[in-house]
């Protein structure tokens, strides 16, 4: 984790398409050097709960995660946590680490208990998944990991700074 730079939160509105909010940490980044998961405050400057602690900001995997949504991914891995107590587990054990780490950055209580992304029993959002996993590293969200080898390695291809999101920037 550190501390955004003026630069970092440019970056993250232009990746958002609007300026960010209640970022309180660059949580993972691009090989590039650019935010791909901000972490957020749990309670944004207006008074909002906000649940989602790791939101993934880098537009290839933003990408990633649709395709993956829009292939009906979320409905298996739901299924598979109904039927591998094993996942199911090691999902719940995610959701613990998620309120632990929203919990450090201060107690909401219209919150308490609710991570993001569906879990502890569901997958809602895949994006979240994927943050949490970018953020914590491999073995803490183990449906975000499989989510980000789904995905392959986005990363890989350079981000080009300066280029414009037509012309492949993230």
């Amino acid at each position: 984790m550190s501390t955004p730079t003026p630069e970092d939160l440019a970056a993250v509105e232009a990746q958002l398409g609007r300026a960010p909010r209640g970022v309180a940490a660059v949580a993972w980044r691009c090989p590039c050097g650019k935010p791909g998961v901000v972490q957020t405050l749990p309670r944004l400057d207006n008074g909002t709960p906000f649940p989602t602690t790791y939101y993934l900001t880098c537009q290839r995997a933003v990408a990633g995660c649709s395709t993956l949504e829009a292939n009906g991914v979320m409905a298996e891995m739901t299924q598979r946590l109904r039927e591998d107590e094993e996942l199911a587990a090691r999902y719940r054990a995610a959701h613990d680490a998620y309120l632990q780490d929203r919990e450090a950055l201060g107690h909401v209580p219209e919150i308490e208990g609710i991570s993001a992304g569906g879990m502890p029993t569901r997958v809602k959002c895949i994006h979240v998944l994927v943050g949490h996993a970018l953020a914590a590293g491999p073995g803490v969200n183990p449906l975000g990991d499989e989510a980000l080898e789904a995905i392959g390695e986005f990363w890989l291809n350079p981000c080009q700074v300066g280029q414009s999101d037509a012309e492949g920037e993230q």
